[in-house]
């Protein structure tokens, strides 16, 4: 028989964070029973919670912004790839200003604590917490995305973004009785979405096996929660749930610092070697950042967690482009937030687009649908254009309504016909601004809308992130329509830079699910699907990542 022999599951190093103090008020030492304890005020909590939402709004990680630059100046790095973190450094300065939120979709609040056994608080932390976010986001220009259910079926938006999700444990963190230590965390829904849970066996575990494994599910990510990723690997759990919890927090680098080796105690550990060879593996996908290139991630983790002899979950996740996360504390001498970066743009390159990117062409929206779709036509997957004229916005519940008036016998909307359509919910517009951020959203959701929608004259042309089913590109081809890659992440820029005009269309009880039309000037986006069947997406998984360039012919591209 073993000796007993305790371990965290996952056990944390040092922490290296640098963090600013926020207030030293709502927290006092008291002394009691022959303990030394740290009393915390609802108040700190409230305080600290509203600090953290703004800051993972507004604000990244130095490190982070630090990639973005290094695409720019690798050599080897796509021209689409060097435009991509661009567009992000500029969308980052633009949000550090704290107007204008990152991206438009700011997430479901996420919060996890761990409070020593001698920090008193009221017992209501959970509470506190809460109205921390819900005075965030009705204070800034955050948009609310909670669904209440109020039966099955039916939902209301709760108007606040509240619930979040929160948990708490009691644990010494870091051997601290007197500490309260805290992450929190933004999680939008393309990115949210991107968390996958497979149920393996050992024959899974070997490196051969393994990395075959892993492309295939690593392409099948796609770009949809707007890449370059932090990517996140488990392998192994206690139980499915604690390997996708595991996940998240890998993708987030709160688990950085577990140790690099494993042992007979059954501890998680880092595999350091495997991190760099799945890395190697995602910059020869040739899917890149957004729309071709090395850059589909910025880093890989990879962790492997004790298991059951009869179960081998693994759990794969991602931190999107929106990398919306801090580290917290309360501790006597204070309430304290990580530091986040304040000036991107000391990270800005003294460089132009031009020299960063391939060729650009303009397409003139303010034309009849027929002559847009005329000079799209002449080019192939993975141009980069820039579009300037009038969008129409719809997403899901502009589409299901749309779809019901096709049912009852009534024509597709004019504006469906007349119009390009950009997948989008905008979040609350500033004042002096022409509207809140306002990035794309996930195209897939529309997909099954598509052939119907083009068979009654509508949707030639849409505009959104990440990549569609086959169905899309059969619609396309049939009825001679295109769907264009908007750059996943930089709804601030898009705002400030592009978005000249908003105005309500239909539906405008719907909020930020109404129909828009907006009017935008260089507004960036990529032929992703054309109108001969060809989808660049598709063709990166044929060519196993191989460089892809279109030559437009008379019968397709080759």
């Amino acid at each position: 028989m073993p000796e007993f022999d305790y371990t965290d599951l996952l056990p944390l190093g040092t922490d290296e964070t640098e963090y600013r103090l926020i207030t030293t008020e709502g927290v006092r030492i008291t002394e009691a029973a022959g303990r030394r304890f740290l009393e915390v005020d609802p108040e700190a909590l409230r305080l600290l919670t509203e600090a953290a939402v703004h800051d993972i709004s507004h604000y990244l990680r130095s490190s982070h912004l630090a990639q973005l630059r290094k695409i720019i100046d690798d050599p080897e790095a796509s021209g689409n790839d060097r435009f991509v973190a661009l567009d992000l450094l500029k969308n980052a300065s633009i949000s550090a200003g704290g107007v204008l939120p990152m991206c438009q979709d700011t997430g479901t609040a996420i919060v996890m604590g761990k409070r020593g056994r001698h920090v008193l608080t009221d017992g209501r932390d959970a509470e506190h917490i809460s109205r921390g976010v819900y005075d965030a986001y009705t204070k800034l220009n955050l948009r609310y995305s909670q669904m209440a259910p109020l039966t099955m079926w039916e939902e209301k938006n709760t108007g606040d973004n509240l619930p979040a999700q929160i948990e708490l444990y009691a644990e010494d963190p870091n051997g601290h009785a007197d500490e309260y230590k805290l992450l929190f965390m933004a999680k939008g829904g393309g990115s949210a979405n991107k968390s996958f849970l497979y149920q393996e066996t050992k024959a899974v575990l070997n490196e051969k096996r393994m990395l075959q494994f892993l492309e295939e599910k690593i392409r099948s990510l796609g770009t949809a929660a707007c890449p370059p990723y932090h990517l996140a690997i488990v392998v192994g759990g206690t139980s499915a749930e604690f390997a996708l919890k595991t996940a998240k927090y890998a993708s987030a680098r709160y688990l950085d610092t577990i140790p690099t080796e494993g042992s007979t105690s059954g501890h998680g550990f880092r595999d350091l070697e495997m991190e760099k060879k799945v890395f190697e593996l995602t910059q020869k996908l040739g899917i890149g950042a957004q729309f071709g290139g090395k850059y589909f991630c910025h880093d890989v983790r990879v962790i492997r967690l004790p298991r059951h002899g009869a179960s081998c979950p693994v759990a794969i996740a991602v931190s999107c482009s929106a990398d919306r996360q801090a580290l917290a504390k309360i501790t006597p001498e204070g309430v304290f937030l990580e530091k986040l970066e304040t000036d991107p743009a000391r990270f800005l390159p003294d460089t132009t687009d031009e020299q960063l990117s391939d060729d650009v062409v303009s397409v003139d929206l303010n034309r009849p649908m027929p002559e847009v779709l005329a000079e799209l036509t002449k080019y192939p997957v993975k141009t980069r254009l820039s579009l300037t004229g009038p969008l129409v916005v719809a997403r899901d519940i502009a589409h299901a309504k749309i779809a019901e008036r096709l049912d009852a016998g009534e024509e597709m909307p004019e504006y469906l016909k007349n119009h390009a359509v950009y997948y989008a919910g905008p979040a609350k517009t500033p004042e002096g601004y022409a509207s809140g951020s306002f990035g794309p959203t996930t195209a897939g959701r529309m997909d099954s809308y598509v052939e119907r929608f083009q068979a009654a004259g509508g949707s030639f042309v849409m505009l959104a992130k990440g990549n569609r089913s086959r169905q899309v590109t059969e619609a396309c081809q049939q009825y001679g329509g295109f769907y264009l890659g908007s750059i996943g992440g930089p709804a601030a820029r898009l705002a400030q830079d592009c978005i000249k005009k908003v105005e309500v269309l239909e539906y405008p009880e719907l909020g930020m699910e109404a129909v828009w039309k907006i009017e935008v000037v260089d507004f960036p986006a990529f032929i992703v699907v054309d109108d001969k069947g060809n989808d660049f997406f598709d063709q990166r998984q044929q060519d196993g990542g191989a460089t892809f360039v279109g030559v437009p012919t008379r019968n397709g591209v080759k």
